[in-house]
């Protein structure tokens, strides 16, 4: 089972992976639709407590 950690970590990942091999997001400073989703989604999980240190 994956710690709240790994899932903050997953989420930033994906999020970073999608800006370096989307094409929009690539070549425009604009984020595209699913960049803006998966950066929510991040954002969710850090306001969430997820991958908080003690």
């Amino acid at each position: 089972m994956p710690t709240e950690g790994d899932a903050l970590q997953q989420a930033r990942t994906e999020y970073e992976q999608h800006l370096r091999t989307c094409r929009q997001c690539y070549v425009d400073t604009t984020p595209c639709p699913v960049a803006k989703l998966l950066l929510r989604a991040y954002n969710n999980a850090r306001r969430n407590g997820t991958g908080r240190r003690g």
